[in-house]
């Protein structure tokens, strides 16, 4: 029997057709968010009141037939204020946090880096789409990982030495006298060098199969005065060097790896017999359903563009996804024969679980 054909309805129509004229707004003034940190426009009106567009080119150093443009664009997606008496645009404190304080736990501007960089790998991948094959993480723009490094580093900052270390059983106290901890999965080192400056007394080793990205984290190291006690080597998850480690850490990436599972394995042989994993994830409920929501969106599209297809390019290509939920995590860490897993915290863009042999 063939399925019913669902009539066409007028007000659902132009509901849709509203929310995708949205969003084709939001991606393109996505380029124009990138110019105001490039050119530092965020920077010049963050705290100066209303300016006018005059103001805000003076204030920045660009031409200000431009930044009319470029305010005005702002202005109608509701990022600056807009006054049409003084005609002048005013950037207020929560946007300022968002996009002009580098410092600041909801920075977001890297997260455009990330988004600029799975334009530019698009034919590429849409290749492996039809290929069935996957997109290693070295294969994408380099972009990715800058724009992954300073997407992450406001929320690891804010949270992971403050927050979601204490949650651990007995971790911090270990930390603070002195422990042996692998950051696997490291990347350019923003949470390694954050747990070797807030535990002087820990070694913290930082592993990444990605050699240009140990090469970039051993300067940020050398940068933040942590190079004592922040090591880094390049090794997958499977074969990382070294054992009885008293806590073993994965920032945002076992999703990403092939084999979650002979990764977690190898974890359980080197980790002490007391010691601690951190799984730091995506925030996801278990099924779709729960995540059909704005964060579930940015992060089904990362785990398209990005998670996913680095998963299909290793040995065994699980494919997790970045939205695989914290029962399907700890189903994977039951095959490892961990024996204890629990949900330690969470926040709205994270989940932070916890393993024990």
């Amino acid at each position: 029997m063939a399925p019913a054909i669902r009539e066409l309805d007028e007000a659902r129509l132009e509901q849709f057709l509203g929310q995708a004229v949205t969003d084709m707004g939001a991606a393109m003034n996505g380029v124009l968010v990138m110019l105001g940190g490039q050119l530092g426009l965020w920077k010049a009106m963050a705290g100066a009141g209303p300016l006018t567009a005059a103001d805000i080119a003076e204030r920045s150093g660009v031409r200000e037939r431009y930044v009319r443009e470029w305010a005005s664009a702002q202005a109608a997606s509701g990022y600056l204020e807009y006054d049409p008496a003084a005609d002048s645009f005013e950037l207020p404190p929560e946007q300022a946090m968002a996009f002009a304080n580098e410092d600041s736990p909801v920075y977001l501007l890297g997260g455009y880096n990330v988004i600029s960089s799975t334009y530019k790998d698009r034919e590429k991948i849409a290749e492996r789409f039809r290929a069935g094959e996957g997109f290693g993480w070295h294969e994408h723009d380099p972009e990715l990982f800058l724009g992954t490094e300073q997407f992450f580093r406001p929320g690891y900052r804010a949270h992971l030495v403050s927050e979601w270390i204490p949650t651990l059983e007995g971790v911090e106290e270990k930390l603070r006298s002195g422990a042996k901890v692998a950051d696997i999965g490291c990347g350019h080192g923003i949470s390694t060098v954050l747990m070797a400056k807030a535990y002087p007394e820990s070694t913290i080793h930082g592993f990444d199969y990605h050699a240009a990205s140990i090469e970039r984290a051993k300067k940020v190291a050398d940068a933040e005065g942590v190079s004592r006690n922040a090591e880094f080597a390049v090794a997958s998850a499977k074969d990382f060097p070294g054992s009885g480690y008293d806590l073993v850490c994965f920032f945002d990436c076992l999703h990403d790896m092939g084999d979650p599972v002979g990764a977690l394995r190898h974890v359980r042989e080197v980790v002490a017999d007391d010691g601690t994993v951190m799984l730091v994830e995506p925030f996801a409920n278990d099924s779709l359903a729960e995540n059909l929501n704005p964060v579930g969106r940015i992060y089904y599209a990362a785990s398209t563009l990005v998670c996913t297809p680095s998963s299909l390019d290793q040995e065994v290509g699980l494919g997790l996804g970045a939205q695989a939920g914290e029962r399907r995590l700890g189903q994977v860490a039951a095959e490892a024969r961990f024996s204890r897993f629990r949900r330690a915290t969470e926040t709205p863009f994270n989940l932070v679980l916890e393993a024990r042999p």
